[in-house]
Parts: C-alpha cells; structure tokens; sequence
C-alpha cells in the first residue's frame, strides 16, 4: 500500500494543508511512511504523548522524608513545585526499601495533599459540643501545661509501708502508649522523654 500526498493547488488555498497536517496525525500513515513500520515506537507517539512529562521532572525541589504508615521506615523522596507536593517516591539510596514503597507507602501523597485534611488544631473545650481552631503556639503550651500538672499531682517519692518506705521518684499521672506509625528514631526519643519526666508507663505496639 502506496500513500501519496498531493502538494497543494494555489487557487484550493489550504484544504490540502489541512489533509497533509490530518495524515500526520494518523498513527497508520506514520507508520507505513516514517522509520517505526511496526508501529511500536515513535509511529504511536502522539503530540499529547510528546508533551507530556513526568511530575518529577518539573519539580523545583525535593525533600528527604520517612513513609509515616508504619514502623519500618521506608524513606521518601518529597517532590515540590510552587511550594506544593507533586509527587512522593520511594528514595533509591535509602537501604531499607530500595526506592521501593507498598500500596499504602505509594498513596501517601494523597494522605498529604487531601482537600480532608485537617490543617490545623481542632480543640473542644471540656462540657463543649463543638470544635473550635486553635493556634499552634496556644496549643503546645496547654499540652506542655497539662504535662507539667499531671506529673505534679501523681508525683510519688517514696512508696511502701511506714519503716519500710522505697524511693521510687516516679509519677503515676502519665501514661504513652505509642503506635508502630512511629520509627525506631521516634520512639527512641519519646523512651528519653518520658524516662526523663519519671514516668514508668511506656508502652508500644512494636518493641523499643
């Protein structure tokens, strides 16, 4: 099969024109005309396919992360355009995961960039019915507060009965129990944290 194309007639003005830039579009007549006859290659390309460019490509940065669904702590590589996420991938230097993530690990920019997502401090006062928002700073130090209260009011320093007391230094007012979303790295921290404020009841889903 021959295809010829006819150059156009001066007094038909662009109608042949318009044929050529049409056959051009077609993915048969490429294939039967250009270098890709088996039409596997650059003959199935189409101008929208040319143009299109990966959401990696156009990132003006891109941040190192840690998955946030569970405790083995595949690294992530954040890709940002505009100050917005574009796009989050498994981190290929990571020894962990290999640039690999699972099902969960690969939707995560949606968990980031839902339109569902809350923003900001949601706070309901006790007796209250409804939420109401809450700077961030406002809220730390109600929680820094509620820390500090707590550990006065279950603060024991000694334990046991009369003549036969034990120092003990500890507090019964505070209580972590933490979930395998954490890594080691987290936990680690949260372990200080609360070994240093006396408490005594650690615990978590995953072993420290």
């Amino acid at each position: 099969m021959r295809l010829a194309v006819v150059a156009p007639d001066p007094d038909v003005g662009g109608s042949m024109f318009e044929v050529k830039t049409w056959l051009d579009t077609w993915p048969v007549y490429r294939q039967l005309t250009g270098s890709d006859p088996l039409g596997r290659g650059k003959a199935a390309r189409s101008k929208a396919t040319e143009a299109t460019v990966s959401r990696t490509a156009t990132a003006d940065r891109v941040a190192k992360s840690v998955c946030p669904y569970c405790a083995v702590g595949c690294a992530q590589k954040v890709y940002v355009q505009d100050e917005k996420i574009t796009q989050i991938e498994g981190d290929p230097d990571s020894p962990i995961n290999r640039g690999r993530l699972c099902p969960k690990g690969s939707a995560s920019k949606q968990l980031v960039t839902s339109p569902t997502r809350v923003t900001t401090v949601r706070y309901r006062r006790p007796f209250g019915t409804d939420w109401e928002d809450m700077d961030l700073d406002t809220a730390m130090e109600m929680i820094a507060d509620r820390v500090l209260e707590a550990r006065r009011k279950g603060w024991q320093d000694e334990v046991g009965p009369a003549g036969d007391r034990r120092r003990v230094d500890r507090t019964m007012g505070i209580a972590s129990l933490g979930g395998a979303t954490l890594d080691n790295e987290e936990n680690y921290l949260m372990k200080k944290l609360y070994s240093a404020l006396g408490a005594i009841q650690i615990e978590n889903q995953a072993r420290i």
